[in-house]
């Protein structure tokens, strides 16, 4: 089913409707992931005053270099909260926007989308960013990256985009903690873990 509407030049522009699968409507990080333990490295006065929202942990990937860890790419903060418009998609605003180089010199952007409390993270602002990093960033490999509370953790995604669709490609539980509460059971997991991924 296709729709039609006056863009702001005065064409038509054609639309069309999708059903999206439910699971990517509303992601929803997965129950039994395994979760990962990081050492807190976000400054005391900002976990003492953060609030349960985008921005906190928007925050708290930075301080702890979450974007890094989970992406295995050297990453830097470029902006947050990113708003331009994108011909033929409109105006579009991406949380946070890094960029990054890996061991072999290859670049990225990883567009970001962050959701606090009870918000849902949709595949929707997954496609805009990817969109807008093809507009902005032409010569950058694009991954779109998801970020989501639940109860203590913070959970990421990316995707990955297949025969025109978009799909999770991995997902990962994190927990802040003080770096004395990773037992070296805990490590010694970590380790086997790498080897296996």
């Amino acid at each position: 089913m296709t729709d039609v509407e006056q863009g702001l030049d005065g064409e038509d522009q054609e639309y069309r409707f999708k059903q999206t699968p439910d699971y990517l409507a509303n992601i929803r990080p997965t129950p039994g992931k395994a979760v990962t333990k990081v050492p807190d490295a976000t400054p005391s006065i900002i976990t003492q005053n953060r609030l349960n929202d985008e921005q906190a942990l928007l925050a708290m990937l930075r301080y702890n270099r979450l974007v890094d860890i989970f992406s295995g790419v050297t990453c830097y903060s470029l902006q947050n909260h990113l708003r331009t418009q994108v011909e033929n998609l409109g105006q579009t605003e991406t949380d946070e926007v890094y960029l990054g180089v890996d061991k072999r010199g290859a670049q990225y952007v990883f567009p970001v989308q962050a959701k606090g409390g009870k918000d849902r993270l949709s595949i929707v602002q997954v496609e805009q960013d990817y969109f807008m990093c093809q507009a902005k960033f032409p010569g950058l490999l694009c991954r779109p990256i998801a970020t989501q509370f639940l109860r203590g953790r913070i959970v990421l995604f990316d995707f990955e985009q297949s025969e025109g669709e978009f799909a999770i490609a991995n997902e990962r539980h994190y927990r802040l903690v003080p770096a004395g509460q990773i037992t070296g059971t805990e490590l010694a997991a970590y380790q086997h873990r790498l080897e296996t991924d």
